[in-house]
């Protein structure tokens, strides 16, 4: 059972440093029921999670499995500063209403993968605003500016000239000092967040506080492009609060090259498993495309249920197998004649009038399922089902 446990948890992960402790903690808990702590920490600077930000809620899950009580920071303090980690350039701090109204949400969405009774969700400003300008000074001198300029992007921004404010340089020591006040005995977090995690095994061995956590750094997920690291600003996420049939579309979406990585990242299927999986498509006993559409089923059914899942490829299906329009899409109404660009604007299909104009130089856009190329079309009176790509769908009437 131990090396059972060893293995998922290992699963997927980039690096982990002192794993004899991982080891030494779960033997504790299969010999004598003892049971540790497990921290992560998320700074609300966004509403909603996307999939990439679910690797650590799928390996914090794993560790649940195994004996841990997860620690899950919500960085209400800290996010006032903004984590410098690979930024160029110093971060525009949040009010304080737009980070509890973020915190409210993380809150909502974790417990679709937590065990909301073996949870400890937790705020770093209940210890950090008690820190005083006196704690705050003792915490400065743990470490010198010499090795936090050492840090990747600081030296970049340094030898560029780029201002860092002496807040960036806190931002770490704070991370750290979490980890002091939980007392943590491990800590998850990306491999960008190498730097800070480690920070937390300093000042443990700082303070004195009688143990050093061991870290456990997980991938940085691909986005739907298979190259860059999922993001909101690049367009290429998959996010926790997607509508079911837009996730279900999104998934399907992924290279075959790709499902794999998600599995092993996202799946709550084992190694084993996903192995079986692995060599019916090698062998040509699975067809790619249904082993894609199972993933594509468990991640839906996740954040939604499996009924919303299956109505989901239902509808996938019947668009993109039958070639039918959505069962239930939006309806958008105008007055008077409308240009075709300012009419995918205002249905919500496109962003701009500069996208709506290029999706139909690419041929992306269909009125009633005919392609059209006219950019300059003019919409009369009469309904019209609009569609953008092969997943946005509107239905205008056009008074």
């Amino acid at each position: 059972m131990l090396q059972e446990a060893l293995r998922e948890i290992k699963r997927g992960t980039a690096e982990i440093i002192d794993s004899d402790r991982i080891e030494k903690l779960l033997k504790a808990y299969f010999d004598e029921g003892k049971t540790y702590s497990v921290k992560a920490g998320f700074d609300p600077t966004a509403p909603d999670l996307h999939l990439g930000h679910t690797v650590l809620l799928q390996k914090l899950a794993i560790f649940q499995k195994y004996g841990a009580t997860i620690q899950f920071l919500i960085g209400d303090f800290t996010a006032q500063i903004g984590d410098p980690t690979g930024k160029s350039a110093t971060r525009k701090t949040l009010s304080t209403v737009q980070i509890q109204e973020n915190a409210k949400s993380y809150k909502k969405q974790v417990f679709k993968i937590l065990d909301p009774s073996k949870t400890e969700v937790v705020f770093n400003s209940e210890w950090i605003n008690l820190l005083g300008a006196s704690g705050m000074l003792s915490l400065t001198t743990t470490f010198n500016v010499a090795r936090m300029l050492e840090r990747d992007d600081f030296d970049k921004r340094y030898k560029g000239g780029v201002s860092i404010s002496i807040s960036e340089f806190i931002y770490p020591l704070l991370q750290g000092y979490d980890s002091v006040h939980l007392k943590s005995d491990i800590e998850v977090g990306g491999t960008d967040q190498k730097f800070n995690l480690l920070m937390g095994r300093h000042l443990q061995r700082a303070y004195e506080i009688g143990k050093e956590q061991a870290v456990l750094m997980m991938p940085i997920l691909e986005g739907l492009d298979g190259v860059q690291k999922m993001s909101k600003s690049l367009n290429n996420y998959i996010g926790v609060a997607d509508e079911p049939n837009d996730m279900f579309g999104k998934v399907l979406s992924v290279s075959d090259e790709l499902m794999w990585r998600y599995y092993e990242l996202l799946s709550a299927k084992t190694l084993d498993e996903i192995e079986v999986l692995k060599n019916g498509v090698a062998d040509g006993s699975l067809h790619p495309k249904k082993v894609k559409e199972d993933l594509a089923l468990e991640i839906t059914a996740r954040f939604h249920s499996l009924e919303a899942a299956k109505f989901a490829k239902e509808e996938f299906d019947k668009v993109h197998s039958n070639n039918q329009i959505p069962t239930e899409i939006e309806e958008y109404s105008c007055d008077g004649d409308v240009w075709i660009a300012k009419a995918l604007v205002d249905c919500n299909l496109t962003p701009s009038t500069s996208q709506a104009r290029r999706d139909i130089k690419q041929g992306a856009v269909k009125i009633n399922q005919e392609k059209i190329d006219d950019e300059q079309l003019q919409l009369a009176i009469g309904e019209y089902i609009l569609q953008v790509g092969k997943r946005k769908f509107a239905k205008l009437k056009v008074n």
